[in-house]
């Protein structure tokens, strides 16, 4: 009898542990208006904190979540291994219930290519996470998902955002990948790295007194090194970030890990290491690029993309040299600052520039590997500037402001800083440590970290609704007698973004446009020119598919066809690259004899 009762009390106990874990699934994204914040999902399926950064493991985690709360809407996949063997993560987010979603116009997003720039990889997932939790309630979002695809790599350098996160670090270190050179020559590698001397996890500054010294101490704040102005006795000398000699060759932290740039490693107008430092052997020296490159090759239908660095508040195009600058034709430059200068009002205290002009020369870069290899539309922000901390400009630069200092002061309560410290050198004798810790100045204080992440992902969503929109906008069939009938039909491109960049046009990047008749017998096909004149180019090879080298943003091409037999039960297909894929049934024509 006891034994019964204790048998049927849990039952009831697991009976009511279900209803309530149903009722919690039920539940969850479900929205309350009245606690809603507009924009955001006030009771996500996926909870995430977006005022903080998150490790490797932690952003795994966050992809098998998003994955499994919204399986028609996420897909994620390793593309290939980094140089230490980690996996480098895309997730694949559109409405795959509509189409196939390697037929959908194409937005790419990657981030953290430089390992210490690390909120390039927050604003990667923050795009997939408010792409998805606003699916159900924000109609704009549910048909832009409908219509395009997102391929998400939050990032693309794992092992230095690891290396980064967990080992000690300046603010601009580690911007390379982790594949160890003898950066001194001495036939050693990586022997003289970083010493976190004492082991705060941070590497800040080291300074000594001197006499000759041409540096002082702010009077206005302790934590601040000035410069002695002319005639002004100085009290210290900067010895530069922590560390030792290790190898005992007179110099300090002078072999680390790397000291290469994986953004020199690209395609399109590498140069060697003489010329482009840290551009090591050849383009595609490293796995992850290579990975990269591979899942852009193997996916034409990439018309966008973005990529996350910092820092300097800049949305940057290409080109990044300036002897590419003839590739960047008039009307795809329209199109770069259409959504360009949008971008400067949705993302303020950013400036729309362009690389090699406004900020410096680079070669063998990403953003022209996307755009001049591939024909993509491609931007990089450049995020983090000294107008988020007091929303004004400042004259002075991440390291002549004071800005930051009073920022601190301020909003962080002296959280940016470490104190300075004494500290025994085995080679300076007496010093002392101490200076910014390594997530701030470049990285993002944790309550600006999510309106830039908003804001961030509000820009490439617009970039990404304006990609191709193909719409049949008319069509008709005309009898001409003899059994012979003229199919009509006017096809729009709705958005600013063409089909093939002109730089692709120019130079065959990828295959035209298709558009084409099924289900009729074609004589002849051929593009309308201009239907007042009835001025015609004729598509001799294949007259059921007429071939478009473009269609231009906001703008409509028109094509004809001459075939036997009433073409009633025939369709229009349209059938484009970075434009997508459309089927338009002529029975919905209007018909005319």
């Amino acid at each position: 009898m006891r034994l019964s009762y204790k048998i049927l009390s849990l039952a009831l106990a697991l009976s009511v542990s279900a209803v309530f874990a149903q009722k919690k699934n039920e539940d969850a994204g479900k929205e309350i208006s009245g606690l809603r914040a507009i924009g955001s999902p006030s009771n996500p399926k996926v909870p995430m904190n977006w005022s903080r950064y998150h490790d490797l493991k932690q952003m795994e985690q966050f992809y098998k979540d998003l994955q499994k709360a919204y399986p028609d809407l996420v897909k994620y996949e390793s593309i290939g291994k980094s140089y230490e063997g980690r996996d480098i993560f895309v997730l694949t987010v559109t409405d795959f219930r509509e189409g196939k979603a390697d037929r959908k116009p194409a937005m790419w997003i990657d981030g953290n290519i430089h390992a210490n720039e690390l909120q390039g990889s927050e604003i990667s997932m923050y795009t997939a996470w408010c792409l998805v939790e606003n699916f159900n309630n924000v109609p704009f979002i549910k048909e832009l998902l409908k219509d395009k695809v997102f391929y998400i790599a939050p990032t693309i350098n794992p092992d230095s955002r690891e290396y980064f996160i967990y080992n000690p670090n300046t603010m601009h270190s580690s911007r390379t990948g982790r594949r160890p050179f003898d950066n001194d020559g001495d036939g050693l590698v990586a022997e003289d790295l970083y010493d976190d001397l004492d082991g705060d996890g941070e590497i800040v500054m080291m300074r000594r007194k001197s006499k000759t010294g041409r540096f002082k101490i702010d009077p206005d704040n302790p934590n601040r090194m000035i410069m002695a102005k002319p005639g002004e006795v100085g009290e210290y000398e900067m010895l530069g970030f922590e560390g030792i000699d290790n190898d005992g060759d007179g110099l300090v932290n002078e072999d680390i890990t790397g000291t290469y740039d994986p953004n020199r490693d690209w395609g399109w107008n590498w140069q060697p290491n003489y010329v482009q430092g840290g551009a090591l052997y050849y383009p595609g020296t490293l796995p992850e690029t290579q990975a990269v490159k591979n899942f852009i090759y193997s996916h034409p239908n990439i018309a966008g993309a973005q990529s996350y660095h910092n820092y300097g508040g800049m949305i940057l195009r290409g080109p990044g040299a300036a002897d590419d600058e003839k590739f960047y034709s008039r009307k795809d430059v329209q199109v770069y600052d259409a959504l360009g200068k949008t971008g400067e009002k949705m993302l303020p205290g950013y400036d729309y520039i362009v690389i090699h002009k406004d900020l410096y020369t680079v070669f063998g870069g990403e953003i022209d590997f996307l755009a001049l290899t591939r024909g993509i539309f491609t931007f990089s922000n450049e995020l983090m500037t000294t107008y988020k901390l007091f929303n004004e400009k400042s004259e002075g630069g991440l390291r002549q402001s004071d800005e930051y200092y009073e920022f601190d002061r301020l909003l962080m309560f002296g959280d940016a800083y470490v104190p300075w410290k004494e500290y025994d050198h085995p080679q300076y004798g007496k010093i002392e440590i101490g200076g910014a810790k390594k997530n701030y100045t470049r990285n993002h204080p944790g309550f600006l970290l999510m309106e830039e992440a908003h804001r961030n992902a509000a820009f490439t969503i617009y970039h990404a609704y304006h990609m191709p929109k193909l719409e049949v906008l008319e069509s008709n069939i005309k009898s001409l007698g003899g059994n012979l009938y003229e199919v009509n039909a006017t096809v729009w491109n709705s958005r600013i973004v063409p089909t093939h960049s002109d730089h692709d046009v120019n130079f065959k990047i990828e295959r035209p446009n298709h558009i084409r008749l099924e289900g009729a017998q074609v004589v002849t096909g051929m593009q309308v020119l201009n239907s007042d004149f009835n001025e015609t180019k004729e598509q001799k090879f294949k007259p059921q598919q007429i071939e478009i080298p473009t269609i231009d943003g906001m703008s409509a091409v028109k094509v004809r066809w001459i075939v036997k037999g009433n073409p009633n039960s025939a369709k229009v297909i349209i059938d484009s690259p970075k434009g997508g894929y459309l089927e338009y049934p002529l029975k919905d024509s209007e018909n005319k004899s």
